[in-house]
C-alpha cells in the first residue's frame, strides 16, 4: 500500500470512565489519553494523514492535546460513532489514500507490528482486515437471569482496533450503511456483503474505558528514559562462497563459522537491543549449541528482539552499527545493509547508521582471519 491514512475517533464523551473532561482528554501520565494514542500511531512512519474527529465544543482541548503534531485540522462527528466515522472518511478524500485504518481514542498501546500485519492482509488483497484475540472464558448465553444455552466459544473472537480497509470500499460501505445502527467498522463492511478476514490481534492493546483503567494507564504510560546497550561480537572465516551482513548476502571466497548465519552485523545489533533493555545478551537469549537457532537466519534473532521491544514498550531511537574487516570491501554494500536494518527493525533510514573500517592489517581482523562488529543502540522506554 503507497498510502495509509488513519482515521482517530475521538468525538465520544467518555461518560463510564467517570471526570468532568471526556476520556479522550483526561490527563495519563502527564499527557492527554488522545496524545498517547496520537504518539503510538506517529511512530510507524508509513502512516499519514492521521484525521481525528472530535466532538462538538472540543476544539481547544485538542487543540492542547495535539500541540507540536503537524496533523489536518479536526472535523466534528455526529450523533453516532458510526457517523462520526463517516465524517471522518469523507475529510480524507482529498487525499485519495490507498487503505484506511480506523481507530479509537481510547486505545494508547497500539504497536508498530500490529499495523504491520493489518496493512499486510490489505496487500495480500482483502478489503478488510481487523485484530482479533480468542475468547478463553466460557461464554454463556441468558434470558436475563438463568442460563439458556452454552455457546461454542471455539468460533468467537473479540474484535479490536485498529481496523483496516481498502479506503474506497469503506468509505463507500459507511455511505451505503447511513440510518443502519451498526457496532463496528467491519459490520459496515460486512453489511455490504464483503469478507472482513481476522489477523492476531495484542492483547495488550486494550480500551481505557472504566474509572480503573486511567490508574492501569498512568502504571503503564509513565515515565519513561533514555536507555542505551552496547554489542561486540566476532566470527572467524570458514570455507563457503559468500557471508551474511546485516542480513545481506555479500558474495566472498570464505563464509563465517557460527551457529546461525553468523551475521556479525545482526548480532551486535541484537546484543546490544538485549543490554539496552536489561534483557542479558546474546548466550543467554540463545544459548551456544541450541538446535533451535541451528543454521537460523539471524533475522529471526532480531525478530526475537523486537518482540522484547514491544513487552518492554520501547522504542529504538538510533542503532549505530561498524563492522571491521580487511576484505570483503562493504563500503558499496553500506547503503542495502543499511536499509534492511531499519526495515527489520521497523523505523526509518535515518534511525540506522552502519559504518566499516579496518584495523590497517593489525590484529584478528588484519589478518583476515575474520570480521568483528560493534553496535550501540538508543531506546526510549517507561522508566523502572
Amino acid at each position: 500500500m503507497s498510502k495509509i491514512a488513519v482515521v482517530v475517533v475521538a468525538a465520544g464523551k467518555g461518560e463510564r470512565a467517570g471526570g468532568d473532561l471526556p476520556k479522550q482528554y483526561r490527563p495519563v501520565a502527564g499527557r492527554s489519553l488522545l496524545a498517547w494514542t496520537l504518539d503510538s500511531l506517529t511512530r510507524c512512519s508509513d502512516l499519514g494523514p492521521i484525521q481525528v474527529v472530535i466532538g462538538p465544543g472540543q476544539q481547544a482541548q485538542f487543540d492542547t492535546a495535539t500541540e507540536g503534531l503537524d496533523l489536518p485540522a479536526p472535523v466534528e462527528g455526529g450523533t453516532t460513532r458510526q457517523e462520526s466515522v463517516l465524517n471522518g472518511l469523507e475529510a480524507l478524500e482529498p487525499h485519495n489514500p490507498d487503505a484506511v485504518l480506523i481507530h479509537d481514542a481510547a486505545r494508547p498501546y497500539v504497536t508498530p507490528d500490529l499495523i504491520t500485519r493489518l496493512t499486510g492482509a490489505l496487500g495480500d488483497g482483502h478489503a478488510a482486515a481487523i485484530p482479533a484475540l480468542p475468547v478463553n472464558d466460557t461464554i454463556k448465553r441468558t434470558d436475563g437471569w438463568a442460563v439458556v444455552e452454552t455457546v461454542d466459544r471455539s468460533v468467537l473472537v473479540r474484535a479490536q482496533t485498529p481496523q483496516a480497509f481498502d479506503y474506497q470500499v469503506i468509505l463507500q460501505a459507511h455511505r451505503d450503511a447511513i440510518g443502519q445502527e451498526l457496532t463496528d467498522d467491519a459490520a459496515v463492511v460486512e453489511h455490504a456483503g464483503l469478507t472482513v478476514v481476522t489477523v492476531p490481534g495484542n492483547d495488550n492493546n486494550t480500551k481505557v474505558t472504566m474509572p480503573e483503567d486511567f490508574e492501569d494507564a498512568d502504571r503503564r504510560l509513565g515515565t519513561r528514559e533514555t536507555r542505551v546497550g552496547t554489542g561486540f561480537d566476532v566470527h572467524a572465516f570458514a570455507p563457503g562462497d559468500h557471508i551474511m551482513l546485516c542480513g545481506v548476502r555479500i558474495e566472498h571466497d570464505m563464509a563465517l563459522d557460527g551457529d546461525s548465519d553468523a551475521d556479525v552485523g545482526l548480532h551486535v545489533l541484537v546484543d546490544a537491543m538485549l543490554g539496552a533493555m536489561g534483557e542479558g545478551d546474546l548466550g543467554r537469549q540463545f544459548p551456544p549449541g541450541d538446535p533451535t537457532w541451528k543454521g537460523r537466519a539471524s533475522c529471526d534473532l532480531v525478530a526475537v528482539a523486537c518482540d522484547l521491544l514491544q513487552e518492554h514498550r520501547a522504542r529504538i531511537v538510533h542503532a549505530d552499527l561498524t563492522l571491521i574487516c580487511e576484505e570483503p570491501k562493504l563500503a558499496r554494500h553500506q547503503p542495502a545493509m543499511t536499509k534492511q536494518v531499519a526495515s527489520l527493525l521497523g523505523i526509518d533510514l535515518n534511525r540506522v547508521n552502519v559504518k566499516v573500517t579496518s584495523t590497517d592489517k593489525l590484529g584478528f581482523t588484519g589478518r583476515g582471519e575474520g570480521i568483528a562488529g560493534q553496535a550501540v543502540v538508543t531506546l526510549d522506554m517507561p522508566a523502572r
